[in-house]
């Protein structure tokens, strides 16, 4: 598909292809994605959207601006809304032990190592942790994928990777103080029990009922519909070579946990509807999810003087080193990453972004009231080639602006 300008929610065909259109097509021709997906907009609409190459390397489906992709930690932020929404309603608050809610919580474990004979040492947490930990990422829980001492205990307890959406994925320490450092991990997959606990609702229910349904998000959820199967995105894995291969790939349909942290699958068209809504003060179409001040405090930094430092990789095929904005400090509100300074790509300081480790990304920048989404499906995360073309196409979006 080729690029499309639209101004004001209007679809503009274009006569000529802009310089975003030219980096999406020309990273597809070098092999940076077998395919690619960006589309960026205001709260008025949608202001660029396009599609270039192939859903899978070597097949014939071509990537449409409605193909579906496994978002991966960019269900964080819906999550994170979700949470919040039951905070305005009364059922959950940011700072009480979220032991009140999750009784399992009540009494967790911080690793300190291992002693000579490979027995993990762990000693009780001094505080308890608050849903606003969670959200923040600084209750003491990690990953694996960036926390190898948590892939020893994992391995010596015998509990398996949290992508496979076992109970007992869960059943992890945590490697430092509540409220010590800010450190990327699980931290909203206990968010999102949390909500279902509250809520008397499943994640996926919980979802559709008060933000995909509202919003008309059609094509979102952790479980994969028979139409949007048919429009789905194929993961790949970078060979040495730099060549792309194709794999087999598929988050459990049959989950025992909805994973708040990484299970959704959506569309970029989807998703963008969501960071308009963010984008506009919680309301879109009419449609309200969340109050003007829990959005404000969503883009706040919360995390006062910790900083969110550079995830170094612990499973390599899993994932680069990754670090946005090297040497600019960042910060963490209740959903996602601020960048504290102006970004050369034209992202304002005080935006908000994360990403999914299949190489998805996204920005919501409040001031100049513009919001992005670029999506391709390649491990290992934080994909160097990728990385270039979502900052060269971002930067094409913001000097195009007029």
């Amino acid at each position: 598909m080729a690029g499309r300008v639209c101004r004001s929610g209007g679809e503009v065909p274009m006569e000529v292809r802009t310089d975003a259109d030219r980096i999406l097509e020309q990273a597809v021709e070098r092999g940076a994605a077998a395919g690619v997906v960006a589309i960026a907009g205001n709260p008025q609409g949608v202001v660029y959207e396009g599609a270039f190459g192939m859903r899978a390397a070597g097949g014939t489906d071509p990537m449409t601006v409605d193909t579906v992709f496994w978002m991966a930690s960019m269900t964080k932020a819906v999550t994170s809304v979700a949470a919040l929404q039951q905070v305005e309603h009364g059922r959950l608050a940011l700072d009480e032990p979220i032991s009140n809610v999750l009784p399992q919580l009540k009494e967790p474990k911080v690793l300190e190592g291992f002693d000579a004979s490979g027995q993990p040492k762990l000693r009780p947490a001094r505080r308890p942790v608050t849903l606003r930990m969670l959200l923040t990422h600084t209750a003491g829980f990690t990953y694996d994928i960036w926390n190898a001492e948590m892939g020893r205990y994992m391995e010596h307890a015998k509990i398996p990777g949290i992508i496979e959406c076992k109970d007992v994925t869960l059943d992890t320490p945590l490697v430092f103080e509540p409220g010590e450092r800010w450190e990327y991990g699980i931290n909203i997959d206990w968010a999102g029990k949390a909500v279902e606990k509250v809520s008397g609702r499943s994640l996926e229910d919980y979802f559709k009922a008060f933000i995909f349904g509202p919003l008309e998000m059609k094509d979102s959820g952790f479980l994969i519909g028979a139409d949007q199967r048919a429009r789905l995105a194929t993961m790949h894995v970078r060979m040495p070579d730099g060549t792309l291969a194709p794999i087999e790939f598929e988050m459990t349909q049959a989950p025992e946990f909805f994973m708040g942290g990484g299970g959704l699958y959506s569309t970029c068209r989807d998703y963008l509807i969501f960071l308009r809504a963010l984008l506009n003060d919680g309301t879109l179409g009419g449609v309200r999810i969340l109050a003007p001040e829990t959005v404000a405090e969503m883009n706040r930094n919360q995390i006062g003087e910790l900083e969110v430092t550079k995830l170094v990789t612990a499973i390599p095929a899993k994932s680069n080193d990754a670090e946005f904005f090297p040497g600019m400090p960042k910060k963490w509100g209740l959903a996602y990453m601020l960048n504290t300074a102006d970004a050369d790509t034209g992202r304002t300081a005080l935006s908000v972004a994360w990403a999914g480790l299949g190489n998805t990304y996204y920005w919501l920048d409040p001031t100049a009231k513009l919001a992005g989404v670029i999506a391709t499906q390649i491990l290992p995360f934080a994909d160097p080639q990728v990385l270039d073309t979502f900052a060269a196409w971002e930067k094409a979006i913001y000097s195009s602006r007029s």
